[in-house]
């Protein structure tokens, strides 16, 4: 008899959560929704939000409103976002240096893997190897071997220190074995500017950064730092399939919420922003921005951060940077 008693508490308990559950997807949301972005309006992270956000106010019935919240690399945004009410009201448009970098090369006030839960991986942009016309050099390995007779001759440029240029480029460098010296900037378009000029050698960049430039024929793109080729630059090899297997640096914007959002939120946003990349208009803006769609699940997204903490912890101590 008390064992059947105790099943029979366990069903109901089950029945009452998978109620409740299904209560709160049905329900959600009764407000106005706000995605937080951790940078100035304007860059891609912004402008990835207020896509994702136009198709949400249409799909989930609620107006979505999109803060921009700066300061301190993005920690501002995600420790406000950290400790807001985990109802599915607040989330966060989180971009890869701010949840992947930031918190392995200084101490931030949140914890991206305890103090979200992730929701779907939105985008990514891949980072491309640029390097001066006056580096004989139309491939990664012919860049390499150039650099190796030449030591300590030539120097690559990054958007600062820490910076997710600079990890790339570091890393990069540390795995070819190359001496080349360091020079930082505050922020990418000097950079850019310089290696157009021949100032620097080398840049990491975002493919939005340096491919418009192409056409004035002072740079060459020359290595990929995705999985995959650039589809706009077919013929240019991955730094991977170069010599570099495993070589990955990407960045990505993903919606993020407060840890103990309810599952059936997280369940239906997830499925909100599937259904936003699937738009022929969506795919287009982000195609003009230089992003691929993703949408990936939020076991599939944790998986991602996971791995690029991973990759940027080693990226961090090729750069000589302090571990705190």
């Amino acid at each position: 008899m008390l064992r059947f008693r105790w099943m029979t508490t366990l069903l109901a308990f089950a029945l009452c959560a998978d109620l409740a559950g299904a209560q709160t997807q049905a329900t959600w949301p009764q407000k106005p929704i706000r995605i937080v972005v951790p940078f100035a309006a304007g860059g891609n992270t912004d402008s990835i939000a207020r896509v994702i956000a136009e198709r949400f106010t249409q799909s989930l019935g609620q107006a979505v409103v999109v803060e921009n919240k700066v300061g301190a690399g993005g920690a501002i945004a995600a420790e406000f976002v950290a400790k807001a009410p985990a109802d599915g009201y607040t989330l966060m448009m989180a971009a890869m240096p701010v949840m992947a970098v930031l918190p392995v090369v200084g101490k931030t006030n949140f914890d991206p893997l305890k103090d979200f839960v992730p929701i779907s991986n939105v985008g990514s942009n891949p980072f491309v190897m640029g390097v001066h016309k006056s580096v004989p050099a139309n491939t990664v390995p012919e860049f390499v071997a150039y650099i190796r007779k030449n030591p300590n001759k030539f120097n690559y440029a990054s958007g600062g220190s820490a910076s997710v240029s600079h990890l790339s480029a570091a890393l990069f460098v540390k795995r070819a074995e190359l001496d080349m010296t360091h020079i930082s900037y505050k922020g990418g378009a000097p950079a850019v500017i310089d290696l157009l000029a021949g100032n620097v050698q080398m840049y990491f960049g975002n493919f939005s950064e340096l491919y418009p430039h192409l056409s004035g024929g002072n740079i060459r793109i020359i290595g990929v730092s995705s999985d995959k080729r650039a589809t706009p630059l077919p013929q240019v090899a991955t730094i991977a399939e170069s010599g570099f297997p495993g070589f990955r640096t990407v960045t990505w914007n993903g919606l993020m919420a407060p840890a103990g959002t309810p599952p059936a939120v997280v369940a239906r946003l997830a499925e909100a922003v599937k259904d936003a990349l699937a738009s022929e208009g969506t795919h287009l803006k982000f195609q003009q921005m230089g992003v691929d769609a993703i949408g990936s699940s939020p076991k599939e997204f944790v998986d991602t951060l996971r791995a690029d903490i991973a990759i940027w912890s080693e990226a961090a101590k090729a750069a000589n940077l302090k571990m705190e």
